[in-house]
């Protein structure tokens, strides 16, 4: 190694993209809030980053000025990947490098390079100390200049030191992902432009070089006119929409939904939504009809606990659960986001109406963490705030029932033996029918709209 390039080793940190532990494979710079040339400390947040469900901050964890932003905003990046470029000795002066001992030593690894005291996790939810030494990515860490084609050919060619030197020279650099892309596509990734960072081959390269530009040109033919401008638009599938239409089309083909449904007199109950907006002891909480609702839904999981339940497809086992993480699904700029209340069956009225409260307003500034979205076990849609009578939903992937709330309108209604106008809505139940039988299903889902019915069952029955 030169001297400039261990000058630059040591001068410069690489801060990765990083791996929280819960199955994220890539996330989108959304919004930079630094620039080459700015100062940053140790802990200051320099981004932020949209996850597969979630917008979460990132801090950097060094200090010095930002050298380079890698991504633009907008721009899709693999976990593992190098984003942003600190010099950390501004000035020229490179960090302090120990001696040299008498016999040379081979250089340590990037990673070794980084801060031992802390690693760079997503806000809100940081690994301990002792989990965050994680094996090197193949391909994945930056390099110095000098060395970046050797070192990314070496990282692709580790257990294969018998290749000759100069094939490896000639070898095209691309991460294994692209290269089996390459494969299933047909293309020599020889033949393709690399425009990747070092002159690495990136999956748009792959996909330019299957495009009719890249191919040898033909013949002038005709062609028909383009459609009039404006008669279409496209939207990339990303971010939000792409992690929860993964999601549902997993759900829907792997657990056997079944729907019920039920309408019914929710009179009393929206007359004691009005009783406790005046209650002292609410005072402070929003309260609304999907407060008693859902606590109605957690009074009916507690007299039929066989309900709330997961099915472990490895195992070939049903995992009861003794708490319920009640999901609320809430509809975000963003997408939809299905955030849960943990433990939500040991909370009193007016704890389970401030952390309904506090759920959706996170979702809709779009704070809501990774965390916060996992570990779901029963959900609740309400989809009548959108003047919907009510629907089939879809099950959260692993949880065993959906409760769908319609619309609660003024309806003629017999009542006592009279027809009256009173306040009726339509509830479905979707369940796993691996899971919930359809007696089950029907009980919960009758007590569910007795409750609502009669709202004092609430305190007979809970």
């Amino acid at each position: 190694m030169t001297a400039d390039t261990s000058t630059r080793s040591a001068r410069y940190r690489e801060f990765k993209m990083p791996d929280v532990g819960e199955g994220l494979t890539e996330a989108e710079i959304l919004k930079w809030y630094v620039q080459p040339g700015d100062t940053v400390v140790d802990g200051q947040v320099v981004c932020e980053v949209e996850t597969a469900k979630a917008a979460v901050e990132l801090p950097i964890p060094y200090d010095g000025v930002v050298h380079e932003l890698r991504f633009d905003e907008g721009t899709t990046v693999d976990v593992g990947a190098s984003i942003i470029t600190v010099d950390v000795a501004p000035g020229g002066e490179a960090a302090p490098e120990p001696e040299p001992s008498q016999e040379p030593e081979p250089a340590p690894a990037p990673e070794a390079a980084e801060p031992k005291g802390r690693q760079p996790v997503l806000v809100g939810y940081g690994v301990a100390e002792s989990s965050t030494k994680r094996r090197p990515r193949r391909g994945a860490s930056a390099v110095p200049e000098q060395g970046a084609a050797a070192a990314a050919i070496q990282s692709e060619m580790n257990g294969v030191s018998s290749a000759p030197a100069a094939d490896a020279l000639s070898r095209p650099l691309a991460k294994p992902p692209v290269r089996k892309l390459a494969k299933d596509l047909g293309v020599d990734l020889a033949m393709v432009t690399p425009t990747g960072p070092d002159g690495i081959i990136t999956r748009d390269d792959v996909h330019a070089a299957t495009a009719p530009e890249a191919e040898a040109p033909e013949p002038p033919v005709a062609t028909p006119a383009p459609a009039p401008a404006g008669r279409e638009t496209r939207i990339p599938v990303k971010g939000v929409r792409k992690a929860t239409a993964a999601a549902m089309v997993g759900s829907a083909f792997t657990a056997p939904h079944v729907t019920e449904f039920v309408t019914v007199d929710v009179t009393r109950t929206m007359k004691l939504v009005d009783e406790l907006k005046s209650d002292k002891d609410m005072a402070g909480v929003r309260v609304n009809p999907l407060l008693l609702i859902a606590k109605a839904l957690l009074v009916a999981i507690k007299r039929h606990p066989e309900v709330n339940a997961t099915w472990d497809e490895t195992a070939q086992e049903i995992v009861l659960k003794h708490y319920v993480n009640l999901g609320i699904a809430a509809a975000t700029p963003r997408g939809l986001l299905v955030p849960n209340i943990k433990d939500a069956q040991d909370k009193t009225l007016p704890q389970l109406a401030e952390s309904l409260s506090e759920l959706v307003s996170t979702a809709r500034e779009g704070k809501t963490t990774p965390s916060a979205m996992q570990g779901g076990t029963v959900t609740i849609t309400n989809v009548g705030v959108f003047g919907v009578d009510t629907g089939t939903p879809i099950l959260n992937p692993g949880e065993s029932a959906i409760l769908a709330v319609g619309a609660i309108k003024l309806q003629p209604w017999v009542h006592k033996g009279k027809v009256k106008p009173r306040q009726v809505t339509t509830l479905a139940l979707s369940f796993d029918h691996r899971l919930v039988d359809g007696e089950l299903g029907s009980k919960v889902l009758a007590d569910i709209a007795a409750i609502l019915e009669q709202p004092k069952r609430l305190i007979t029955w809970g």
